[in-house]
């Protein structure tokens, strides 16, 4: 039996941030099985959350914000150079990538972080010890984020929907939607979920 987990997300969006929590669990569970992150870059400088959608997301989620994220949450957010990072991560560092998702989503929603400059990836590059190169860090998508938006529209249209987060998990011939709502709170519940599926 053939599995395979596809994470459909953006690293600024609240909802997301609280999915990777399920996403990590399922890595931990299920080392073997390949997962696919794919970054939707739907923040694009003009659009924000809101204070009140991450309100909401810690209400419903595990997710911990920090005040400094809440104070500016209202202000717009750019996730196109982060879309270009993490797309780089998962190609060149893939096992690594999650990990990296995470800090760098821990870095966003608790320090504050907006990752709109090359700077703002520092401390993860020292961390993880990478070499991203030049282009990662322009303001227009790398090819691999590219690539990771057409795999998006293909899949959404199966799907039948452009919600995100979304978690689909393939096994052998079939897709299976994850209802990811229903774990958020206790993210390693959906271990048990993914059980019944394989």
């Amino acid at each position: 039996m053939n599995a395979e987990l596809f994470f459909i997300y953006d690293s600024h969006s609240p909802w997301s941030y609280a999915s990777s929590a399920l996403v990590e669990q399922i890595h931990k569970a299920f080392a073997d099985m390949p997962i696919h992150l794919w970054h939707i870059a739907y923040f694009d400088g003009n659009d924000s959350p809101g204070k009140k959608q991450a309100q909401q997301v810690a209400e419903q989620s595990a997710a911990d914000f920090g005040m400094d994220y809440l104070q500016y949450a209202d202000d717009s957010k750019d996730s196109l150079m982060s879309a270009n990072f993490m797309a780089w991560a998962a190609n060149k560092q893939p096992h690594q990538a999650i990990a990296i998702l995470r800090a760098l989503q821990q870095q966003h929603f608790v320090d504050n972080n907006p990752f709109l400059d090359k700077e703002d990836f520092q401390s993860l590059c020292d961390t993880f010890k990478l070499s991203p190169p030049g282009k990662v860090f322009k303001d227009t998508l790398t090819r691999d984020a590219e690539y990771a938006l057409a795999e998006i529209d293909e899949i959404q249209q199966v799907i039948n929907t452009k919600a995100f987060p979304a978690l689909l998990l393939a096994v052998d011939d079939n897709l299976v939607l994850l209802n990811h709502n229903l774990y958020l709170t206790k993210p390693e519940a959906i271990i048990d979920a993914i059980k019944m599926e394989l």
